[in-house]
């Protein structure tokens, strides 16, 4: 048992949770080696509440990616209905790529709930941000994670060695993200017990922090945390990012599912992210204790 063990109850009698018999999928749907975030990893996630990993999709990956979210956005009808979202075309395997797997076997699956055919978290909203030079505005929002009611689902939980990040966005960037255009984050958030003060209020308070990153790059960060979007100012490279949250499987904040028709078509694994909501046997192909 790791040495977080000993604070970490499992839902009988006081007994702690044995991590060790947790079955964490190794692999995603497609096959591929799920890659558990490093040491340094979760420890920056855990202190800032945000997450950058730079160029993690190729510049072909990103060139057919692009291509569709264009299609979506600017010629939808062109696309088959049951396709016509960011769970289409070559933008499914963003959902259960092998780091985000990882990410979220560390963050947020329920060790109960999940084994090698069944994920122990779920996908619950997925979105294009289509954005050209002056879209977007600045609306700051969340943090205090710690402090908040359990329902909100906008939680961050952490003991020595271990944290739970309740709803966490995943943000792909697929074209760059230069000076002046990334989300506005403010560092540490997710752990606040203090009122924002209102300097947060002004996009061009020292309070922010934010990113420049490549084509490809993936965004982790809590919804926990005190962010907000601002107008995309790059008049070369419009915002291409998809947006999705993942949360535990009892819980859900957005209205959302994929179309019926898709959902059908995936994988088997991969369809486990969006059974229904609830923890009572909620164990695909598998027996719950």
């Amino acid at each position: 048992m790791s040495s977080n063990g000993a604070f970490i109850i499992d839902k009988n009698l006081g007994a702690r949770l044995d991590e060790t018999q947790a079955d964490l999928p190794k692999a995603n749907s497609d096959g591929e080696a799920v890659v558990p975030p490093t040491d340094e990893q979760k420890y920056l996630f855990d202190k800032d509440g945000w997450l950058l990993l730079p160029g993690v999709l190729s510049e072909a990956e990103c060139v057919e990616m692009r291509a569709f979210c264009l299609q979506l956005h600017h010629d939808p009808e062109s696309i088959p209905e049951p396709e016509r979202s960011v769970l289409g075309g070559p933008l499914q395997r963003l959902t259960d790529h092998p780091l985000v797997v990882g990410f979220m076997n560390e963050f947020l699956a329920y060790p109960g709930l999940s084994s090698q055919i069944c994920y122990g978290f779920r996908q619950e909203s997925a979105s294009l941000f289509y954005r050209e030079s002056g879209d977007g505005a600045f609306g700051p929002h969340n943090g205090n994670g710690m402090l908040r009611f359990p329902g909100d689902s906008h939680l961050y939980r952490c003991i020595p060695g271990k944290a739970n990040s309740a709803l966490t966005r995943v943000v792909w960037e697929l074209n760059p993200v230069t000076e002046g255009n990334g989300t506005l984050l403010v560092s540490g958030s997710h752990k606040a017990v203090f009122p924002a003060p209102p300097s947060i209020q002004s996009p061009d308070s020292p309070i922010w922090n934010t990113y420049t990153c490549p084509p490809g790059s993936l965004i982790f960060f809590t919804e926990a945390l005190t962010h907000s979007g601002r107008p995309w100012i790059d008049e070369e490279h419009p915002r291409i990012a998809v947006f999705s949250c993942y949360n535990s499987v009892n819980s859900k904040w957005h209205n959302w599912d994929p179309h019926p028709e898709l959902l059908a078509s995936m994988p088997p694994l991969r369809q486990t992210l969006y059974r229904p909501v609830h923890v009572a046997g909620n164990l695909v192909g598998g027996e719950v204790h």
